[in-house]
């Protein structure tokens, strides 16, 4: 109830602000014009959030479009505990502080990396299980394809694709995956994973849509298991408030992600496939190089593991510094 309340007066806040405050015509010194993948370059959730870099809480700073910064967030499930129909339901957390950071090479070439750190916990019938250490590290590159040039022109846009790697620095245990229906309680996948992506900005003077795709491949690990591969998929809709002394950006959007099965020596495991759809509400402020950014997600739709695995919510904060 507490995390809903939060998130319900964000979003009010979010709205009361687009109509209450005078806008500029002229944008700041932060880098809103030049946005590349302003909204959500999300990255693979492993089907509940094992060796998450992201989700879909996004990648990509509203405000700063090159940066290095710290990011919090946190996922929360539940799930059975066991395999039986009439098996208990337990409470998951799975909570991720992060490194990351945006580095320009070119003037359309850019490099991404995500250092994730994990400390995931679970409500057993027998106790409370902890687990915790360095996930799986990501780096990664993006090309724009195309980049309106003309300041005048009544609607830019941005269109960018992009690929990278996830490393296994993450530790896969096999024995947390036993007799348990959530099998991502894990800080990493144990495996090299490949993600492609696309993405598209169409942006009017101070309000903007960012929607993007992006599929991730998953491999098998050395103890022949293999997550499946997941499409994720998102839009978001932001608004820059350039004040005098800060500058502000509500926003509000959908994200969803599909799962494929995971396998096990080749075979399909079953109840491991599923989707899911959220809601997301976010505020991000700035000022001078530095910003701060906070964010939530509420699912709409779900149907994880046959059902034996419920979402509850995600939430992430985060701090930057403009390079």
């Amino acid at each position: 109830m507490k995390n809903t309340i939060i998130i319900s007066l964000l979003a009010f806040l979010s709205i009361q602000l687009v109509s209450a405050t005078p806008i500029k015509d002229s944008i700041s010194s932060f880098t809103f014009q030049k946005m590349q993948l302003a909204a959500a370059m999300d990255f693979d959730c492993d089907a509940c959030g094992c060796s998450a870099s992201g989700g879909s809480m996004g990648f990509s700073s509203m405000l700063n479009s090159n940066f290095v910064g710290i990011r919090y967030f946190n996922q929360s499930y539940s799930s059975r505990d066991g395999i039986f129909a009439n098996s208990p339901w337990i409470d998951e957390n799975f909570n991720t502080a992060q490194i990351w950071t945006k580095i320009p090479v070119t003037e359309k070439i850019q490099i991404a990396a995500l250092i994730p750190y994990h400390f995931h916990n679970r409500e057993l019938t027998t106790g409370t299980e902890n687990i915790s250490g360095l996930g799986d590290i990501t780096v990664m590159a993006t090309y724009s394809v195309y980049q309106t040039q003309k300041d005048s022109t009544v609607f830019t846009h941005n269109i960018q694709v992009g690929g990278g790697v996830k490393m296994p620095t993450g530790k896969f245990e096999e024995a947390n995956n036993l007799g348990t229906v959530n099998q991502s309680f894990q800080l990493g996948t144990g495996s090299w994973d490949y993600l492609f992506l696309t993405e598209y900005m169409i942006k009017k003077k101070n309000l903007g849509l960012n929607s993007m795709l992006n599929y991730n491949i998953k491999t098998e690990n050395s103890k022949k298991y293999q997550f499946g591969n997941q499409l994720n998929y998102g839009s978001t809709l932001f608004y820059l408030l350039d004040l005098k002394t800060v500058q502000l950006v509500p926003q509000i959007g959908i994200a969803g992600e599909v799962y494929e099965s995971n396998k096990q020596h080749g075979e399909k495991v079953l109840n491991t496939a599923g989707d899911i759809l959220f809601s997301k509400f976010g505020l991000e402020v700035g000022k001078d190089k530095f910003s701060v950014g906070i964010n939530a997600m509420l699912p709409i739709n779900q149907n994880l593991s046959s059902g034996n695995i419920e979402a509850n919510y995600r939430w992430s904060v985060n701090l930057n510094y403009t390079l």
